[in-house]
């Protein structure tokens, strides 16, 4: 009698797939945090294999902070349409017209920590009850603090010292009327697991990945991309480089490597011989050491 064997690949999906699953059995109305990032991009790939062949059950929900990459917006556009599925969008540039936050001011102004704001606006006006994310423990110190249901109260804010337990992968969806919770179906993998799994599925991702020559300059010791929205100093060169981005978020802090790795599997062999986390040229993660902690206590994702 043959035996049957799963790879670690394998293990990994079946484990998403289930979280993915429970969180469509216990909650009433759950969403997709989609930035267009890798993580969520295979979050979404994964739920389209969980519920196939139906559609899938979510929404996209995308917290617009009008500072994103071109290429990124319009990947998530393409893919919305070949998928059939809704689309909700929370704009940060609404939130400072309304008010409701202060846009930052100096060269390193960001708006990234404004998202929190318009994504706890966008979950209380959608009436979602859970908002599922691509975080992984690998990435960070304050995510490998994250449960598989990672409880909010009716503020948005995250304890970590006040999270259920998950024996034997039991999930306490359970909350009371506006509470909420956020959902990481890939929590075990690492940043290698998702590349590997990205070439075996085959999965598209923006050209943003890939090595290409971009107007870059020098800044927190990483290669920020120049756009309209960078204030440069006196002594700052805007140069072309061929880099690469390791992790998305707004073009003012997403940080670029030198790289020629334009295919997935030369990008795969790359991260295997990293010693930094794929944050680590994030400026915005560069602010304090718990500058992390401190948003996702706030409602950040």
């Amino acid at each position: 009698m043959s035996k049957y064997y799963l790879n670690y690949l394998d293990e990994l999906e079946s484990e998403a797939i289930y979280v993915l699953r429970e969180v469509w059995a216990q909650f009433d109305n759950p969403v997709i945090l989609f930035s267009g990032g890798k993580d969520s991009i295979v979050v979404t790939h994964l739920a389209k294999k969980a519920f196939y062949p139906a559609k899938i059950p979510f929404a996209l929900m995308h917290v617009d902070t009008g500072h994103n990459f071109p290429e990124t917006i319009k990947f998530r556009d393409d893919l919305i349409e070949s998928l059939g599925v809704r689309l909700i969008v929370g704009s940060v540039q609404e939130s400072i017209d309304q008010g409701r936050v202060a846009e930052e001011k100096g060269k390193n102004a960001t708006r990234n920590a404004l998202q929190i704001t318009t994504l706890l606006d966008a979950i209380e006006d959608n009436k979602v009850d859970c908002a599922i994310g691509g975080g992984r423990r690998d990435e960070e110190k304050a995510r490998a603090k994250e449960r598989f249901f990672s409880h909010r109260d009716d503020f948005g804010q995250w304890d970590p010292k006040n999270q259920r337990p998950e024996l034997w992968n039991l999930f306490n969806g359970k909350h009371f009327e506006g509470e909420h919770f956020r959902a990481f179906p890939i929590s075990n993998w690492t940043e290698m697991d998702v590349w590997n799994y990205i070439n075996r599925e085959n999965i598209q991702i923006p050209s943003l990945y890939f090595a290409h020559e971009r107007k870059v300059v020098w800044r927190s010791n990483s290669w920020i991309p120049y756009s309209e929205f960078l204030q440069l100093e006196e002594d700052e060169e805007v140069v072309t480089k061929k880099i690469r981005f390791r992790t998305l978020g707004d073009i003012t802090i997403t940080g670029g490597i030198e790289s020629e790795a334009d295919t997935v599997s030369k990008i795969a062999q790359e991260v295997s011989a990293m010693r930094q986390t794929e944050r680590g040229n994030r400026s915005d993660d560069k602010r304090s050491e718990t500058a992390m902690e401190d948003r996702k206590r706030q409602g950040y994702f």
